[in-house]
């Protein structure tokens, strides 16, 4: 059986090992037949580029010795498929899920006795989804292992190592259209009156403030911010790959100058740490975490993405209109940016409470 909770394989970023596996000093490394290109001096541009290169290339090498040591049936395609989608500038993370994704399906069918992919049938792929779903995974997990399926097969099909009738009858998995989650006005006072250090006010209230992903601002460097303009400019959006402008308040800015004036300006990216040259996503999801925990919030399944449901709907109530916010937060289609306008429309929550008034006072028709 899948083990239901299988952590990612540990893939440790640090400015030392990234140079060591980057200018070819000894190390261990992936067998002949998987190996992988070296990094070339023109890809070095924007610091959070070249990192992402870097960091690229590690996974790419871990996830090369890991499949090379494994026993996983068709390892050869498999090592095609990884290539392909490096080739395709697809992130660290991306190849990660990616390989988990394939390795699961592959182990799943290898228990029902299939040891090809050639055998693999329609069948097989809804009895994964369907495991998958017994399980207990979120329906958007579900729905994204999927489409990572169908990508990897469609690639199998074009390289005329996969039937084509695999693909013939699609699955559709309807997401729920659920509500952003924010946090309440008060949860955010309660939360920011605990921090007290430096680099944590600036990283939580830019959060707040400016509606970036958090990847978005771990990728910031000094000198993406024109302090004058309160602004940042993002090159590259984490999720889209489509750059724009963001701003901040007053508050930020304030909390913005603290960290500046105490951080080291030898370092590329705007937050750090000691062990990396840029703050990890799992670091400030901890940082976060810790404040949560002193300032007594429920347990309500809070996140660093919450913050952004937060700035969108602060926005919202204090009357900018969707047609602005939605540069703000990247959003490609608008109907991303309308989900908070159900979240925090006040006209119509005036109108509800207006008639009702009229309703217990006069009851239906006059009479009770």
């Amino acid at each position: 059986m899948i083990p239901i909770n299988v952590p990612y394989i540990p893939i440790n970023i640090t400015a030392s090992n990234l140079n060591q596996r980057l200018n070819g000093q000894p190390g261990v490394s992936a067998p002949d037949q998987f190996a992988i290109p070296r990094l070339t001096s023109f890809q070095h541009k924007h610091p959070a580029i070249d990192f992402q290169q870097q960091e690229r290339h590690c996974c790419l090498e871990k996830l090369m010795q890991h499949l090379a040591q494994s026993d996983l049936p068709e390892k050869e395609v498999v090592k095609l498929y990884l290539q392909h989608k490096y080739r395709q500038q697809c992130r660290a993370s991306t190849l990660q899920s990616v390989y988990m994704v394939v390795k699961f399906f592959l182990r799943f069918i290898q228990q029902k006795g299939t040891t090809t992919l050639q055998e693999a049938t329609h069948q097989d792929v809804e009895a994964f989804i369907e495991l998958q779903q017994d399980r207990g995974a979120k329906m958007s997990t579900v729905r994204l292992q999927l489409i990572t399926l169908n990508t990897f097969f469609r690639f199998l099909v074009d390289e005329g190592r996969m039937q084509e009738k695999v693909l013939a009858h699609k699955i559709r998995l309807k997401l729920p259209d659920v509500l952003p989650r924010a946090i309440d006005p008060e949860g955010l006072r309660q939360l920011i009156g605990f921090i007290a250090h430096v680099r944590d006010r600036a990283l939580i209230l830019l959060l707040l403030r400016t509606g970036m992903r958090i990847g978005e601002l771990l990728n910031t460097r000094v000198q993406d911010i024109v302090m004058s303009e309160k602004k940042i400019l993002i090159y590259e959006a984490r999720k889209t790959g489509i750059g724009r402008v963001v701003y901040f308040s007053d508050d930020a800015r304030q909390a913005l100058e603290q960290w500046l004036q105490k951080r080291d300006a030898a370092q590329p990216f705007l937050f750090y740490s000691k062990q990396n040259p840029r703050l990890t996503y799992a670091a400030a999801r901890s940082v976060f975490m810790k404040y949560v925990r002193k300032a007594g919030l429920p347990d309500q399944g809070y996140t660093l993405h919450r913050l952004r449901h937060s700035f969108a709907s602060e926005l919202l109530n204090a009357g900018m209109r969707l047609e602005c916010l939605q540069p703000l937060l990247g959003h490609t289609r608008i109907e991303m940016t309308r989900r908070y306008a159900r979240l925090t429309d006040k006209s119509r929550e005036e109108e509800y409470f207006r008639a009702m008034a009229i309703i217990e006072q006069e009851g239906i028709d006059g009479h009770y």
